[in-house]
């Protein structure tokens, strides 16, 4: 099958890079010819002034965007085009130009930023769905978009203007959400509850099963307050100071949770790792602490952890308490209680032989559900159903496509 990819890539690469790339390499091994679509992020840092005030129009529709992806259409004559992240630079004309030369298109939805300015449903240190109706410009006011009015104003122009034409529900095949939560929240908002499917993310090489107890705690993730770091480290320190909490990740505040935690020699901040390193923490780890307080998607560090026979103790919150089974999985706690994480710590780390049952029970949810053989079978059958239902959408009009003043040179 001859398949078309696109995504635009993070400054600070994250999962939603590593997932696509995971799926890339995933199809390409499977014998599909694979062409990729891919602007990064960093082209901004080389921008004009003059085309860094056009980033409000490219953000709502980038011509070169609409064009390039045509050619390679013309070109390629893919049986289906497959979206990851469009947002700012690819922007949603994309859509538009796989209507309009009748390519069938999917997109994964990896975040809520068809919903929300920021993308995560959070704001003043909890969850907020006040733009779940398509209010936007509440974002704006908050200034939602890395803490920018202007900024989020800009995501919030692009959300009214594709939420009235349409674009969303028209020019779209189907969608692909990670959770049953999620499908949850985009069918409050008004999507077709028939268009959206859901999918997990995989881990893939299998890593293996871990062989021993493990004699550490760990944290995976980026380190900003919407991840309940501070939470963590806060209940950590009311344990003895004999068990050891590694943080593994990097972020603008490890500064200030390192400063927070220096006199504590059980807290130990490892940086960024990747891959192999990801694995090897994982095997040590007597459990994973996810202890994020905003709903998350599908954290890969969660189902990193059920592939090595890891049990993770998690927020009660949004999809991880979908992800994580209180009692069989994992433990929940309730998001941002300092003292019910301590209790909860404490209850795992004096438990090793009930915590090893819930690793084992851990690994077969990894086999079960988020093998690369289990999501390729369950991708392909999203990519037939669709390519078989054609187009859901008559031609496009010229008069349709959304007229705007660019400023792109």
């Amino acid at each position: 099958m001859k398949i078309v990819v696109v995504h635009n890539a993070y400054q600070q690469p994250g999962g939603e890079d590593v997932v696509f790339q995971r799926e890339r390499d995933l199809l390409r091994a499977a014998g599909h010819e694979v062409r990729e679509y891919r602007r990064f992020n960093d082209e901004i840092k080389n921008y004009s002034i003059v085309r860094r005030i056009g980033l409000m129009g490219r953000t709502i529709w980038a011509s070169d965007s609409y064009h390039d992806l045509t050619a390679l259409l013309r070109q390629h004559k893919p049986a289906i085009v497959h979206v990851h992240n469009a947002f700012p630079l690819i922007s949603p004309s994309i859509f538009w130009a796989c209507r309009n030369e009748n390519v069938p298109v999917i997109q994964t939805l990896h975040n809520y930023r068809l919903l929300c300015a920021g993308g995560n449903f959070y704001r003043d240190g909890k969850p907020c769905e006040d733009c779940i109706t398509g209010k936007y410009w509440q974002g704006a006011v908050h200034g939602c978009y890395r803490n920018s009015r202007t900024q989020t104003a800009t995501v919030a122009l692009m959300l009214t203007v594709h939420h009235a034409k349409k674009t969303w529900t028209r020019m779209v095949d189907r969608y692909i959400v990670l959770t049953a939560f999620s499908r949850s929240r985009y069918v409050e908002a008004g999507i077709p509850e028939d268009m959206i499917r859901v999918k997990p993310n995989f881990v893939d090489p299998d890593p293996g099963k871990r062989t021993d107890s493990g004699s550490y705690a760990l944290f995976v993730g980026r380190l900003d307050l919407e991840k309940g770091v501070p939470t963590l480290l806060k209940a950590w320190l009311q344990m003895p100071h004999s068990r050891t909490l590694r943080i593994a990740g990097d972020g603008i505040y490890r500064p200030e949770l390192e400063a927070f935690t220096k006199v504590y020699t059980n807290v130990e901040f490892m940086g960024w790792l990747h891959g192999p390193q990801v694995a090897k923490a994982m095997k040590g780890a007597r459990f994973l602490v996810f202890p994020s307080e905003w709903y998350e998607n599908l954290p890969l560090a969660i189902i990193e952890a059920f592939a090595c026979g890891v049990p993770v103790i998690a927020s009660g919150l949004g999809a991880m308490q979908e992800l994580v089974e209180h009692g069989r999985t994992g433990l929940l706690f309730r998001p941002g209680d300092v003292d019910d994480l301590a209790r909860t710590l404490e209850l795992a780390w004096q438990r090793p032989e009930y915590m090893n049952r819930l690793g084992e029970q851990a690994r077969a949810e990894y086999e079960a559900k988020y093998t690369a053989a289990a999501n390729y079978r369950q991708l392909m059958a999203i990519y037939e159903e669709v390519i078989a239902q054609g187009s859901h959408s008559a031609e496009i009009q010229p008069s349709e496509t959304p007229a705007l003043p660019l400023v792109e040179g």
